[in-house]
């Protein structure tokens, strides 16, 4: 069994998004994961701090998005926020989970 085998999806997702997306924390944001259903196939992130307000989250978003998938094998949907709270899981009006990529 690979070392990759033996991580777990979210250390996996995780050490994805710190490999992929460094930009985020040269700018002030930060990236993390919410929850996994990894029955359904589903990954909550949320982009904060600089990100909040930014005008490319949603380029940033749709980037994480279209990787993340792509990537993982049991990732089906990824759901993305801006925040919109103190903790970032604001899904509300700032959740690009629509947008295509």
């Amino acid at each position: 069994m690979s070392a990759t085998a033996e991580k777990s999806l979210e250390e996996r997702i995780e050490l994805f998004m710190m490999r992929n997306f460094p930009q985020i924390q040269m700018h002030g944001g930060t990236a993390g994961i919410d929850a996994i259903d990894e029955e359904t196939g589903e990954v909550w992130i949320s982009l904060a701090g600089a990100c909040s307000g930014c005008g490319i989250s949603p380029m940033t978003i749709q980037a994480l998005k279209a990787r993340m998938v792509a990537e993982f094998d049991e990732i089906e949907i990824v759901h993305a926020s801006t925040g919109g709270d103190d903790y970032g899981y604001g899904y509300g009006s700032d959740d690009f989970s629509d947008v295509p990529f």
